[in-house]
């Protein structure tokens, strides 16, 4: 049993899958708009800069915090955009699970990684 062909059997189920169907769909409705666009680019922007600053023990600029939050609830407001994000979060939920899964196997504590 190869573990490549085995990776990209799992790249096609998940690919086939409902959460990634789902996620598809709705990102495609969710980027529609240009402003929708304009949004969503910068808040993943934020929440990379966000989450980067977190994983280097560093706080993120009050700034950036507030516009992050800012953004949020103007995208809130639009349910193609939820629901796109809620899809978006079942499918990355799916990924961890799926990683965790790998690093058992490898012998990686992803708990301790999280703790700092």
């Amino acid at each position: 049993m190869n573990p490549y062909d085995q990776a990209h059997a799992l790249a096609r189920a998940l690919r086939e899958s409902e959460e990634y169907r789902e996620y598809a769909r709705l990102k495609e409705a969710a980027y529609e708009s240009d402003t929708n666009r304009a949004l969503l680019d910068e808040y993943k922007k934020l929440q990379f800069r966000l989450q980067a600053k977190l994983a280097a023990g560093e706080s993120m600029p009050a700034e950036d915090a507030q516009r992050l939050q800012q953004i949020g609830t103007l995208l809130q407001f639009s349910p193609e955009v939820s629901a796109y994000l809620m899809a978006e979060f079942r499918f990355q939920r799916m990924l961890t699970d799926i990683f965790k899964i790998l690093a058992d196997v490898a012998g990686v504590d992803l708990d301790m990684l999280a703790q700092g």
